[in-house]
């Protein structure tokens, strides 16, 4: 007997909720939650199209919110700022890391995504982790924040670049140099968009947000560049991301916000539930060795970027390396590169992310607490007595 889909689409809903229900009374970040349900029904749910797209539809709108918060110039200001953590977070963390899977024997191109999966620590799960540890105010908080926003320009890219490499074309520098061209051909022409008409928008978008029809008309802007970016064959991600930043000229993010949030709190999930059903065992995890050198490099490499970006953003010895220690749990862009790979590697990232998840958790509670052991209790600083 065949389930309606409808039927199929409600279990699965009530599921999402019920996984994401003890994530939350368990402090467990729910994206590890619905990938490990995913891969635990696999079986029932392999191949659904219906579900791929849904998924999609919501990592496009999560990418399509963060454009949002940066409006051209603030977007140029921040990156000018953290500009050598970040660069110093690309180098040691995508670039050595590839160079890592090179030296072990994996081939290039496996070797350049693996790399990516390592990039990118995961923005949701530490601006989660930030706001319940009440640790936002902190010192160190804007140093984080920064430096995600410098990953999250750097990964759109990345995924761009990677998703050309994986279509099965020769890698030559014909082919290296389309593809970067047209990678700045759809960022020209978001920014153009954005300057000279989305900014010219802002009466309109006054008169008609509240219509229930205005919705449609976002939401479609963001589907829409998305899709254009991958009739360029390029990542839909990219597109969502230079979509958002199109709409950030009108300078109205926080109201549009409200109209998103639903939308992508339903559709999102899903993503991560897809991506959970596509990776089978099999005969096991491959290159285990491999497996624990990065697991243990990629904790290294984001302390070092914590230490030295944050003494060069201006932060103190203590402060900086509490940051570090914070930094080292992947997430979505490591979920959406990890999609690409074959199935082999794409075993061997899943449990990478899975992994580095629950021990970034850990280290970012252990982080105020390692700090100190280091470098001992904060001074505070002596009160001056006012006359009268």
């Amino acid at each position: 007997m065949i389930i309606p889909e409808m039927f199929g689409a409600g279990l699965i809903l009530i599921l999402l909720f019920i996984t994401g229900y003890i994530a939350l009374k368990v402090k467990i970040p729910e994206v590890i939650i619905y990938i490990l349900l995913g891969i635990t029904i696999g079986g029932l749910l392999s191949d659904s199209h219906l579900l791929h797209f849904v998924g999609e539809v919501g990592i496009v709108l999560l990418f399509f919110m963060l454009g949002m918060e940066f409006p051209i110039k603030q977007l140029a200001k921040v990156a000018k700022k953290v500009t050598p953590a970040g660069t110093l977070d690309v180098v040691l963390n995508l670039g050595i890391t590839t160079g890592i899977c090179l030296l072990m024997g994996v081939d290039p191109l496996m070797s350049f995504l693996i790399g990516g999966v390592v990039y990118a620590t995961s923005s949701s799960i530490t601006a989660k982790l930030l706001e319940s540890s009440k640790r936002m105010a902190n010192p160190e908080s804007e140093f984080m924040l920064g430096l995600l926003i410098f990953e999250d320009l750097v990964a759109p890219i990345l995924v761009a670049i990677l998703v050309g490499l994986t279509a099965g074309g020769a890698i030559t520098f014909g082919s290296m140099s389309i593809l970067l061209l047209k990678v700045v051909a759809l960022t020209v022409g978001a920014i153009l968009i954005g300057h000279f008409v989305f900014s010219k928008l802002g009466g309109f978008f006054d008169r008609y947000m509240n219509s229930d029809i205005f919705i449609l008309f976002i939401i479609g802007i963001a589907l829409a560049y998305g899709g254009l970016a991958l009739y360029l064959e390029l990542s839909e991600v990219l597109g969502a991301f230079l979509a958002g930043i199109i709409i950030a000229e009108v300078r109205r993010t926080h109201e549009l916000e409200h109209l998103i949030v639903p939308i992508r709190d339903l559709t999102l999930p899903l993503f991560f539930l897809y991506f959970g059903t596509t990776i089978t065992f099999g005969e096991g995890v491959p290159m285990i060795g491999l497996l624990i050198i990065l697991i243990v490099w990629s904790i290294i490499a984001k302390v070092v970027v914590g230490i030295y970006g944050g003494r060069w953003y201006g932060l103190s010895k203590r402060v900086a390396l509490r940051a570090g220690f914070s930094l080292t749990q992947r997430g979505e862009f490591s979920i959406i590169i990890a999609s690409l790979a074959t199935s082999s590697v794409k075993v061997f990232s899943s449990v990478f992310i899975l992994a580095s998840s629950i021990i970034g958790i850990i280290l970012f509670q252990l982080a105020p607490k390692i700090s100190k052991k280091i470098y001992g209790q904060p001074k505070k600083k002596e009160k001056v007595k006012l006359p009268g």
